[in-house]
């Protein structure tokens, strides 16, 4: 099967995001004026090591992106499989000034670079300073680069001084409602090494 996007697929749903996959979730916290802000964003990543770079898309202009436009700050928590539940919770569509922390029971604690509230089971969070926003083609569709200022990292997920995954199981973004969690890691060496 082949199909140009502009002219449509055809099929039930747009197999587009089943296509790109695994994604990790980018679960950004923020704070504004009218208070501490929480939701998933399937489409994050990690996009430079120095220094550490990371970004997420906005396809709507959602309370987060507002409220790093006003801060110029975020966090990005990373989504282990006992905080599925909350992580699903917390994509509600709810009013702005209500804290989807307390909506979702999912615990808060501050960061330490920046002015935003971190969730504390997080396996790991990475404080950000925003440095650009950037507007794609599309409505309303935003790409945010951040900075990491400061990293977060449970103890009990460090093993043999390595940040062990397996110790928390991430859950990332599939396709349609679809989700996975990491049970298994492989490795790999490059030609040469």
């Amino acid at each position: 099967m082949f199909y140009r996007p502009e002219e449509g697929h055809g099929l039930p749903h747009n197999p587009f995001n089943a296509i790109v996959t695994p994604r990790p979730i980018g679960w950004i916290s923020t704070r504004g004026s009218e208070g501490d802000n929480i939701a998933p964003y399937s489409f994050f990543n990690a996009v430079a090591y120095v220094p550490p770079q990371v970004m997420f898309s906005s396809t709507t202009a959602k309370d987060s992106l507002a409220n790093i436009r006003e801060t110029g700050v975020f966090c990005v928590n990373v989504v282990s499989e006992a905080l599925q539940q909350q992580m699903n919770d917390s994509s509600a569509a709810l009013p702005r000034d209500v804290d989807e922390f307390d909506a979702a029971g999912i615990s808060k604690a501050e960061c330490t670079t920046i002015s935003a509230p971190r969730v504390a089971d997080a396996p790991a969070s990475l404080e950000c300073k925003l440095t650009q926003i950037l507007q794609l083609p599309g409505e309303a569709n935003f790409a945010v680069f951040g900075e990491v200022t400061g990293v977060h990292m449970r103890d009990d997920c460090l093993r043999d001084g390595i940040f062990d995954v397996l110790s928390f199981n991430p859950v990332s973004r599939l396709g349609y409602r679809d989700f996975a969690t990491v049970r298994e890691v492989f490795s790999l060496k490059r030609p040469g090494e």
